[in-house]
């Protein structure tokens, strides 16, 4: 009995030691950005070049209901990854009268377009043309965070002024104090290490109760649908729902093996470009006040959506030219 105990203790005590390691490195890896990015920002904002920069992403960013220096939280996410956009956000949000419904609408364009330098490169070494693969992710985030911001306002969802996690600096005088700016940004590095550590908690719930198996299965049979075969199906659902890097390396090494065509894997890659990293990824924007009915279940069903759409537009203009070679 006693040695029952010890040994659950001692089990126990593994698994936050390695809760814990991962957590740290994790972190580590994303304050290693995030810091440096967080520097740029504020010296980017001394010198009153946010606004030069939002002058000149503004135009997209109203078309999709957004102010203008939130282009720069979207450019920073898709040159390094969804933490970088967290560092802009957490040093520009705080000063911005941001809705709910925005915060989604810039959830959801950064989740489709992030990390294009990596994620890009990935689906080219799975096989899929880089260009279009690149202007598919884009174009795709801009319509649907137009889409979805229409129709938030539309039904008027969304609407109330939005709760942040991420403090501003107070101000004193006419710019805030440097000593101060520091604390609060080691403060927010805080806040990002506990919305990891949250994201690998469920991560590991999620497996142990076997939900990122039932999304793999309630996908799997609808993709068939979307120009790929029995043997791109599940590995597209599997990069989906884990994300291109793991999906595109699946990818790659069947690509190998001969057992996919050439539209399978632009098929596979186009959708996993638009949608992915449908657990982890999508907690982390929740984690600053997304909603999921826009960064999941909406995402989801605009992704399918355009998919169909590009496969069937593909197949059609695919027969009109062997048509016409006839």
């Amino acid at each position: 009995m006693i040695e029952d105990k010890v040994r659950k203790n001692n089990k126990l005590k593994e698994s936050v030691r390695a809760l814990v390691r991962e957590t740290w490195l994790t972190s580590w890896e994303l304050i290693r950005i995030t810091i440096p990015v967080a520097i740029i920002t504020k010296i980017l904002e001394e010198f009153g070049l946010i606004d030069y920069l939002s002058m000149v992403l503004e135009p997209v960013m109203n078309f999709i209901g957004l102010p203008g220096s939130l282009g720069l939280v979207w450019a920073t996410a898709m040159l390094t990854n969804l933490y970088g956009g967290i560092a802009v956000f957490a040093a520009l949000a705080p000063g911005l009268d941001l809705t709910s419904a925005q915060i989604t609408v810039l959830c959801s364009a950064m989740l489709i377009a992030h990390s294009l330098p990596v994620e890009l490169s990935v689906s080219k070494r799975a096989g899929a043309p880089l260009l279009p693969i690149a202007l598919l992710r884009v174009i795709g985030a801009v319509v649907y965070a137009f889409l979805l911001n229409k129709i938030c306002l539309g039904l008027n969802i969304w609407q109330e002024k939005a709760t942040l996690l991420f403090k501003a600096p107070e101000q004193t005088g006419e710019s805030s104090d440097l000593m101060q700016w520091t604390w609060t940004l080691l403060q927010n590095q805080g806040m990002i290490i506990l919305i990891i550590l949250c994201i690998i908690v469920f991560m590991r719930i999620f497996r142990k109760v076997g939900l990122l198996g039932l999304l793999e299965k309630i996908l799997a049979p609808v993709l068939p649908h979307f120009g790929m075969g029995r043997q791109a199906a599940p590995i597209t659902v599997v990069g989906m729902v884990m994300g291109i890097g793991y999906g595109g390396a699946l990818i790659i090494r069947e690509t190998s093996t001969g057992s996919m065509t050439k539209e399978e894997v632009f098929n596979s890659m186009a959708l996993m470009g638009l949608c992915h990293g449908l657990v982890e990824d999508t907690l982390i924007m929740a984690a600053i006040g997304g909603k999921f009915g826009g960064i999941l279940w909406g995402r989801i069903v605009f992704s399918l959506i355009i998919t169909y759409l590009l496969v069937w537009l593909l197949q059609a203009l695919a027969a009109k030219r062997i048509k016409q070679q006839a």
